[in-house]
């Protein structure tokens, strides 16, 4: 019978052996990342955001006054947004990994829409001459975003989240005049507590 030729030329050429290791290691990285959680919530920075909180409420009118009251909590809350951005950044950057790992991505796609649902519910109330319901429907909101966030991050992240919850539950039965107090207590106190706690227990 025939030969149909040597058998070394029938089959494929094995892949080199540090390819098989490269392409292990790429797996095990991949394997570890998407298991990990998201680390870079910044504790001085959500102190930070807090005292921005503090400052707001001494410088806001009385809710009665509602653009001006809206106007320097939505300048207050434009600061916040950027000094967290900043920490995030200075933290992942000091432990040397990118923000957007996908436990990053996922913190980030889960932390959003909440805000972007407060940012509309917020229009329709202002308009409607609510603005008196909107440190609370903010407090509400925010803490969903930062709940649901939470659970790609540390285990105290979600129950920050939780306790804004419960402070915009309770805020829904505070009188309108206790709009400032009401976001001290919360936007102020909670992210300055919270911002201490993870600095001590989760490096800055």
């Amino acid at each position: 019978m025939p030969c149909a030729g040597p058998v070394r030329s029938r089959r494929s050429h094995p892949a080199p052996l540090h390819q098989h290791a490269i392409e292990d290691l790429r797996f095990i990285r991949k394997t570890m990342e998407n298991a990990g959680s998201f680390t870079a919530v910044p504790g001085w920075g959500g102190v930070a955001m807090g005292g921005t909180a503090l400052v707001a409420t001494a410088l806001a009118p009385t809710p009665g006054n509602r653009w001006a009251w809206l106007a320097t909590w939505l300048a207050a809350g434009v600061c916040a947004f950027a000094i967290g951005a900043l920490a995030v950044y200075d933290k992942a950057r000091r432990a040397g990994t990118p923000v957007l790992t996908q436990p990053g991505r996922k913190f980030v796609l889960s932390f959003f829409p909440p805000l972007l649902a407060g940012a509309v519910l917020s229009g329709v109330l202002f308009r409607a001459g609510l603005a008196n319901l909107l440190p609370g429907v903010w407090l509400l909101l925010y803490g969903a975003g930062v709940m649901s966030a939470g659970a790609f991050s540390v285990p105290v992240v979600p129950a920050m989240g939780l306790c804004f919850m419960l402070a915009g539950l309770a805020a829904q039965f505070c009188p309108g005049a206790w709009g400032n107090a009401v976001m001290a207590v919360g936007f102020g106190g909670l992210h300055i507590l919270f911002g201490l706690i993870i600095a001590r227990r989760y490096g800055g």
